[in-house]
C-alpha cells in the first residue's frame, strides 16, 4: 500500500474511534469520500483489504490501524 494511502486510512482509523470509541467497525470504503474519484487508489485499497488480507466486509478500526502501522 502506497504510503499516502496508508497515511490517510490511519487517520480515517483514528478519527472513527476518537468518535465511536475502540469498537468501531469500518469497512476500505471509510477511506474515500462517497464518489469514485479515484478509482485506482480504491482499487488498491479493495486489493489490500480483501486479496491481501482477506479481511470481512467490515473490520475494528483498531485491528486495521495496527496492521497499517506495523506495515502489513
Amino acid at each position: 500500500m502506497r504510503p499516502d494511502l496508508r497515511h490517510k486510512a490511519i487517520a480515517v482509523c483514528d478519527r472513527k474511534i476518537a468518535q465511536k470509541g475502540e469498537n468501531v467497525g469500518l469497512s476500505f470504503y471509510a477511506f474515500f469520500a462517497n464518489r469514485n474519484d479515484d478509482p485506482d487508489l480504491l482499487m488498491e485499497a479493495a486489493t489490500w483489504w480483501i486479496k491481501t488480507h482477506q479481511l470481512d466486509h467490515f473490520e475494528k478500526a483498531a485491528k486495521i490501524r495496527e496492521m497499517l502501522h506495523a506495515g502489513r
